[in-house]
Formats: C-alpha cells, sequence, structure tokens
C-alpha cells in the first residue's frame, strides 16, 4: 500500500516580510503536531539552477498513510483554519499528492 506524499508549492505575495513567511511556515510544520494522520512535514526553498520553477519559491511535503488520511487531513478544523490564513499569504500555489514508487534497474 504505502505512503502517500502531499506536495505543496508556493509563491508568497509581495510585500509578505520574512517574519510574516516564517511566522507561517512554523505554524504549517505545527499541523504535525495537531493532526493524528499527518505523519510528517519538510519544507525548503528553492535552489535549482535550471531555472524552471516557473516563479514557485517553497516547497512543503507532508507524509500520509493513505489517501483518506489526506482527506481527513484537508477537513480537519485545524488545517481548515491554518489554510485560510496560509493561502491568504500566497500568490501562487499548487498541490500534488502522490504515492512513491521506485523502479529496479
Amino acid at each position: 500500500m504505502g505512503e502517500v506524499k502531499h506536495i505543496l508549492l508556493a509563491k508568497f505575495k509581495d510585500g509578505i516580510s520574512q517574519q510574516q513567511i516564517d511566522d507561517l511556515i512554523k505554524g504549517y510544520a505545527n499541523l504535525v503536531n495537531l493532526i493524528e494522520p499527518m505523519k510528517s512535514f519538510q519544507w525548503g526553498k528553492d535552489v535549482s539552477i535550471e531555472n524552471l520553477h516557473q516563479g514557485f519559491t517553497h516547497v512543503f511535503e507532508s507524509t500520509f498513510e493513505t489517501t483518506e488520511a489526506i482527506a481527513a487531513y484537508i477537513s480537519h478544523p485545524n488545517h481548515v483554519e491554518f489554510a485560510t490564513d496560509f493561502l491568504g499569504h500566497l500568490d501562487k500555489v499548487l498541490v500534488i499528492d502522490y504515492k512513491p514508487t521506485s523502479v529496479d534497474p
């Protein structure tokens, strides 16, 4: 069955301070402590040399055991409250859920 990854690519609106961004990221990271189906959280900033980021600057990755767990996370009151605030600070957003697959050589 395997785990499911929830990837969110974001570009924050112009004029958002670094402190606001830091606070939003801390709030996002804290969801793993508040929402049981969310198993882990990682994030990072774009460092690609290919310049194919299409304006996205941040990547957020959450891990879940099933797609049903993602549905429970999305509808959880703590996520709904956070997402309303978080999304209001974004200029661009893209979300993809996928199941990691290995390719045997």
